[in-house]
């Protein structure tokens, strides 16, 4: 059973690991930047980490739910590939909004096309088991 959802398992850790490595990036850019919380406005640089983060986070409930759904009803091997380049991408985004925000846009519409794909890959496995089951839950 385990070997089933390896791969899956071994994408959501890489991807806690990146969220956690982003709000460290945001509590550096605070110290910096002398930005104590609850604020999060201040210079551009900070607030575009911080924005950045955000980002990152409000989409990552999004992924595990569309990386393990593909990976458990379509192809485990698949998604947890896509969830590598999701992974990347979502890196890519972030480097390029602390740098400036029009160096986001790119890796931002590609991070949502992987989330398209895992999403397709999703529906595709979902209603490929319920039209095997025999009655079809009616």
């Amino acid at each position: 059973m385990l070997h089933q959802i390896a791969l899956l398992a071994t994408v959501t850790i890489l991807g806690v690991l990146e969220q956690a490595y982003f709000a460290m990036q945001v509590i550096y850019a605070r110290r910096k930047c002398k930005i104590s919380p609850p604020l999060t406005s201040g210079p551009q640089e900070f607030e575009r980490i911080f924005r950045a983060q955000a980002n990152c986070s409000e989409y990552f409930p999004i992924f595990l739910s569309v990386l393990w759904v593909a990976g458990v009803f379509s192809n485990q091997a698949l998604a947890a590939f896509c969830g590598l380049i999701y992974l990347y991408a979502r890196y890519q985004y972030f480097v390029g909004y602390a740098h400036s925000a029009q160096e986001r846009l790119s890796p931002m519409y590609f991070s949502s096309g992987v989330l398209c794909v895992l999403i397709a890959l999703s529906v595709v496995g979902l209603t490929a088991h319920f039209m095997a089951l025999p009655y079809f839950l009616f």
